[in-house]
């Protein structure tokens, strides 16, 4: 219970700018760029582990970051991405404006914390430890005060969440101002822009040789930023945001699913030398989601 809602709790402090950027855009209207928001997230931080991956020179990232929690992790994100996509494809089913689909995304959130947690007290599988495979580092313990760390947790929250919103704002005026399409905006602008802290922790962590944290930290925080897709839902007050998304949306989802499924794949073939497939056809597929979503508006 506790782990639960831990995780649940670090994931909306580190989500903030995201999350308020996402309310931005579904409480000024905009269903294409709050629904852009949080699925671009998730694409770009897959794109980062294709970055980092140039970086570890030791070994592939994946084969290093050999872990079982980020693979279920990944599969759990693919089955959360699917949801909104049935969502799509029924936007005429509504409870008031929300459409139910997007009430589910939350539940399916803590059941997945569930089987992680039980598949880490019991695990079934093991990846095989090569050479090559990371050794994480215990973290040591800090000499400062609770009192003190909940006080610079709420002062950075804070600070992150007024970001999040200036950027959110900052998105819908320059579609405003260029006539770009808002769910391209969303999808690459903004959240290129509120993801750069997960791109500087990944590196760091890299770096430090912790790379499975590093890996599952972006890919945690991708399981938790689709509860943004639910946030978005509810802030769109006029109908369900499926309703108003537009075909991009589905292209954006679509895309996003694609991406992920590669790096699960990248997570169990585990290739030794270079960056692997999937270091190049995850920021591929990235580009080809992005202009087939231009196409699609």
């Amino acid at each position: 219970g506790q782990a639960i809602a831990g995780a649940i709790f670090l994931g909306a402090v580190t989500s903030l700018s995201g999350i308020l950027t996402t309310i931005a855009g579904a409480a000024g209207g905009d269903a294409g760029f709050a629904i852009a928001n949080p699925v671009g997230g998730v694409a770009i931080q897959t794109v980062w582990l294709a970055i980092a991956d140039l970086v570890y020179r030791r070994t592939n990232l994946e084969h290093a970051g050999a872990s079982l929690e980020n693979i279920l992790q990944a599969l759990l994100l693919m089955a959360m991405l699917s949801l909104p996509v049935i969502a799509v494809a029924t936007p005429d089913l509504a409870w008031g404006w929300v459409h139910p689909i997007s009430l589910l995304i939350p539940p399916l959130y803590i059941y997945g914390l569930v089987l992680l947690r039980g598949m880490r007290n019991t695990p079934m599988w093991s990846p095989r430890i090569t050479r090559e495979t990371s050794d994480e580092e215990v973290a040591q313990p800090t000499d400062r005060s609770t009192g003190h760390l909940w006080a610079s947790l709420v002062a950075l929250a804070a600070v992150v969440a007024v970001v999040g919103w200036v950027i959110g704002k900052a998105g819908l005026g320059v579609v405003q101002a260029t006539g770009w399409p808002s769910a391209v905006t969303g999808f690459t602008l903004t959240t290129a822009i509120t993801s750069l802290p997960e791109l500087i922790t990944l590196l760091a962590a890299v770096r430090m040789g912790s790379v499975t944290l590093g890996i599952g930290g972006i890919v945690g925080g991708n399981v938790f930023d689709t509860i943004m897709i639910t946030i978005a839902d509810v802030f769109y007050t006029p109908s369900t945001i499926y309703t108003a998304a537009g075909p991009a949306a589905l292209v954006l989802l679509g895309g996003t699913a694609l991406i992920t499924a590669t790096l699960a794949l990248g997570l169990v073939v585990r290739d030794r030398r270079g960056i692997g497939f999937e270091g190049i056809a995850i920021p591929g597929i990235y580009v080809a989601t992005v202009l087939l979503a231009i196409s699609a508006i």
